[in-house]
């Protein structure tokens, strides 16, 4: 868990997948076929659940939707240190997605069987 900026909180996950022997093999569109392929968006969102609950309990003033920031996937082979190029808007090797704080929520109270209950 990374604490960002302006108060959001990010999941952060070190990935070593091979995709090609140089930084530029790890563009996004190759970051994102990789993430399918394996099945990484299950596991940010499962991820994105558990930092939903840590903060839910943690947190003062706990808001979903202003504090969950998502998660970065950094796979490690296609960074290069300070002299990562830049890979469309993001450092290579470097690929965030944040799912809707609303979804996050959901799929925490589903896990915990309390999906559409009405809070007293």
């Amino acid at each position: 868990m990374l604490r960002l900026p302006g108060g959001r909180f990010v999941v952060v996950d070190y990935k070593t997948n091979f995709l090609g022997p140089a930084v530029a093999d790890y563009s996004h569109e190759r970051m994102a076929e990789a993430m399918l392929h394996s099945h990484y968006p299950l596991q940010a969102l499962l991820y994105g659940v558990v930092l939903h609950r840590y903060l839910r309990w943690r947190l003062p003033g706990y808001d979903p939707g202003t504090h969950l920031g998502g998660v970065l996937y950094l796979f490690v082979r296609g960074m290069a240190g300070p002299d990562t190029p830049d890979a469309g808007g993001s450092p290579a090797g470097v690929l965030s997605w944040q799912p809707p704080a609303a979804l996050l929520v959901a799929l925490s109270d589903l896990l915990a069987g309390t999906a559409g209950e009405v809070a007293a």
